[in-house]
């Protein structure tokens, strides 16, 4: 039995790395930076050995969660707060995503982030958010999952703006940050409306203790709607879902590690974790219209973002555009076996999470992959832009290799990894949701042509260019063993983690190979995938069709898929400059201008004045004080003397 201090290090390590980096390396070592990467990957390494070891003891227990005796925070009379550990089958498998995928971002930090400036603060970042992202997949209690719901966004802040001398980066940053508060502050009425209703911050008992008060007809149907849309904003936020998906772009002016931990295991996973974790609350009858707003969301924001995707020349906001729409595989996953389980299909209820968090386990590897390749690219040539790129397969066989792999394994392609749970997600949402499958399908086809789009621009045909910014020669080369030999290992997992059984672990159907290769479905999606990846070799390798040709023929829909629907200019110049600045802000201003402003300087004026007019009976001079003290001597005797004789 693994002891209870085991499974508290496994968050606590990566916060000791933060504090040791921040507060002893930075001060005292900073000319030995690399101490601070040594420690940050050594904490998170014996992090994921702990983590492995309580998936096993998960994988072997007869009763779940295991029992973690949880710290009382607050005690006032009958209020309660205490922070415990949930450690069952999700959660042990999300601490193994989470700290593996890190721990090879970690890796190869050392070779992209080598001679920074920020080098240590760089890693204390990183530690911090590892730190971070552990203690929400652990928290039992929804109040401390918020608190580190909040500390992941503090540090996609830290980390998005860690360049912060660049303008852009310090824009996106502060982009970053507030949209995700709209969607927080849903999640926090949440979780305030689930406690003057429940009496209970503890996660297990919420749904269940929900449905009871409904039966006694203590709770309405209406209010349980709203607070399972109120996390699900919480979810939209954070998992960049439509119509709050516009920061996730920006945020690629982080270091691209950075952005590789982001899409991959941390920051954009904890939305989906989210909806995961509560999905019995989701699952209720009385909940129905919460989860078909998941499921459409999901599937909208699938094929909303796969479509900006196509024609994105930075090699980076292709990969985020991919992660906004497989994010909203995901949540369509969820989404459409929670409505067939809140109707009371039983088979829907037996699947539970499996088929959306089956993807998020998958993608994590090869997302991770893909951002890692673009470091790499970019490592060598010096830019993100796909147009001065081109036949870097020659110079970087090895970052070709793995990238490859990825871009079949996010395609669906058989037999990697991405195959078996999009096949999933397509089966379960062709089962319970149909119109939102088709949705699905046309996707599929999207995500293979601009995965492969980028893969011919970038390792296809002759070198075109390169960064003009540096003003040097680029010498084209593949980047060190440091930052190769974590991509190889990701590349092995982009491959085999669809084998694992997470899916049968997480209470999914498993499915033999005989039974997958004899069902129409896969087919479909394989053959539309292929035709996704015929149709980029064509414009972008072969060159048989002309990419600005079809530009052209199609100028509309790439307007609109490049200037990303308007909504960055519906966002900021309209609603941040027009109505908030210009608005609501100068209204504000005016207010506390001539009304709070006018308030005090009035009074301030009026004691000016007072004073003024009493200063001027100061003079100072002893004549004329006689003078006065004389003159109401004389009216206080005309006073006695008229009231003697009346």
């Amino acid at each position: 039995m693994i002891p209870d201090i085991a499974c508290w290090l496994i968050f606590l390590l990566p916060l000791f790395s933060f504090l040791l980096i921040s507060f002893l390396l930075r001060p005292f070592f900073n000319h030995r930076p690399k101490l601070s990467g040594y420690v940050t990957i050594g904490s998170i390494g014996i992090s994921l050995i702990l983590s492995i070891w309580v998936l096993i003891e998960v994988s072997k227990a007869p009763t779940l969660p295991l029992s973690i005796k949880p710290i009382e925070w607050v005690s006032l009379g009958n209020f309660k707060i205490s922070f415990g550990l949930l450690i069952d089958k999700l959660s042990a498998v999300m601490v193994v995503l989470v700290s593996s995928v890190s721990l090879m971002v970690q890796i190869y930090s050392q070779g992209y982030m080598h001679g920074d400036t920020g080098y240590s603060r760089y890693f204390a970042f990183m530690s911090l958010f590892t730190a971070s992202m552990l203690g929400l997949v652990l928290a039992s209690s929804i109040v401390f999952l918020y608190m580190f719901w909040e500390l992941v966004g503090l540090c996609s802040y830290l980390l998005i703006g860690f360049w912060f001398h660049r303008p852009s980066a310090a824009a996106a940053a502060k982009k970053a940050f507030i949209v995700t508060r709209f969607g927080d502050f849903g999640f926090l009425v949440a979780i305030i409306a689930i406690y003057l209703n429940v009496g209970t911050f503890d996660i297990l008992e919420i749904p269940t203790k929900i449905h009871q008060l409904f039966l006694a007809g203590a709770l309405s149907g209406t209010v349980i709607t709203w607070i399972a849309i109120g996390i699900f904003s919480g979810a939209v936020g954070k998992s960049a879902q439509f119509p709050l998906h516009v920061w996730l772009p920006d945020a690629m002016e982080g270091p691209t590690p950075v952005s590789s931990l982001i899409h991959a295991a941390t920051m954009v996973a904890a939305g989906v974790f989210l909806v995961a974790r509560l999905f019995p609350l989701f699952t209720l009858p009385e909940a129905e219209k919460a989860v078909m707003v998941v499921a459409s969301i999901g599937g909208f924001t699938a094929i909303f973002a796969a479509s900006m995707g196509l024609v994105m020349n930075d090699i980076k906001r292709v990969l985020a555009y991919s992660t906004i729409s497989q994010l909203g595989y995901m949540m369509l996953g969820l989404g459409a076996v929670g409505v067939a389980a809140s109707h009371g299909v039983e088979e829907a209820a037996k699947l539970g999470i499996s088929v959306g968090m089956f993807h998020l386990f998958n993608h994590a590897y090869f997302k991770c992959l893909l951002f890692l390749g673009a470091g790499s690219v970019n490592h060598a040539t010096g830019t993100f832009d796909m147009r001065e790129m081109g036949g870097m397969r020659k110079y970087q066989p090895w970052t070709f290799a793995t990238f490859l792999i990825a871009s079949l394994s996010i395609s669906g392609i058989w037999p990697f990894s991405g195959f078996w749970s999009k096949d999933e997600i397509l089966a379960q949402s062709l089962k319970y949701t149909p119109v939102l499958f088709y949705l699905a399908m046309i996707t599929v086809f999207l995500t293979a042509f601009y995965m492969f789009r980028a893969l011919f621009m970038t390792f296809g045909g002759e070198y075109r260019g390169g960064s003009h910014d540096k003003g040097h020669e680029v010498h084209l080369h593949e980047s060190p063993p440091v930052m190769v030999v974590p991509m190889v290992i990701l590349a092995i997992c982009s491959f085999a983690s669809g084998w694992f059984g997470v899916n049968h672990f997480l209470g999914g159907e498993e499915h033999g190979l005989f039974e997958v290769l004899t069902h129409p479905l896969p087919w479909v999606g394989l053959i539309l995938a292929g035709l996704g990846i015929f149709l980029a070799y064509a414009m972008y390798s072969a060159k048989w069709l002309s990419a600005e040709t079809m530009g052209r023929i199609f100028r509309p829909f790439y307007i609109m898929f490049s200037r990303k629907y308007w909504f960055d200019d519906l966002y900021e110049g309209v609603i941040v400059v027009r109505i908030l600045v210009e608005g609501i802000f100068k209204l504000c201003h005016l207010f506390d201008d001539k009304v709070v402003d006018g308030i005090v300087n009035g009074l301030a004026w009026i004691t000016v004045a007072i004073g003024g007019g009493l200063r001027k009976l100061q003079t100072g001079q002893l004549q004329s004080y006689g003078l006065a003290i004389g003159l109401g001597v004389i009216a206080i005797l005309a006073v006695l003397l008229i009231g003697f004789y009346r």
